[in-house]
């Protein structure tokens, strides 16, 4: 098989845009760790079983990557790159650029395990069975931390935090 006919290239464009969610957007940071997922995969491959979906196997091995990796990125100085600048300089509706970088500064403030199920469930669009394999944490823990973090971010985003009510028992 060449490898620009492997079909792991298809997924490329999802786990880049899954890394840069979850690393705040540093492109950088991003495209090493999708490099490294593409190198361990490759590595791997003859790991995947081949009735298995393709996609949940790639962004479990991010995943692990992304723990692994998760306090040595934190200790790197972070900066943007020229490309990234021109980009955001781009976006006309300065009211929609400022909504969105709350959007994205709430969602990099949320907590690690929060952070992740959100996207990818609602970014990657994950179904909860897939995202509980990804993450090797069972399929209620993944509705839970979806709940709190979707809180968490109305709570950050709306002028009056909204309470959660508990019935007591």
């Amino acid at each position: 098989m060449t490898i620009f006919k492997h079909p792991i290239i298809e997924h490329i464009p999802s786990l880049r845009r899954y890394a840069r969610a979850l690393l705040g957007g540093r492109a950088e940071d991003a495209d090493d760790l999708v490099q490294d997922t593409l190198e361990r995969a490759y590595a791997k491959w003859h790991l995947w079983n081949v009735g298995a979906k393709l996609r949940p196997w790639l962004f479990s091995i991010m995943h692990n990557l992304f723990i692994n990796q998760v306090v040595l990125l934190k200790n790197r100085a972070a900066h943007v790159s020229l490309d990234d600048a021109m980009e955001l300089s781009v976006i006309a509706n300065p009211g929609a650029r400022l909504e969105a970088m709350e959007l994205v500064h709430a969602v990099s403030r949320l907590p690690e395990s929060s952070r992740t199920v959100l996207l990818l469930v609602t970014l990657e669009d994950f179904s909860y069975a897939d995202t509980a394999k990804i993450l090797d944490i069972p399929i209620g823990t993944v509705m839970s931390r979806l709940a709190r973090a979707r809180q968490q971010l109305r709570n950050m985003l709306s002028d009056t935090p909204q309470v959660e009510l508990k019935v007591m028992k």
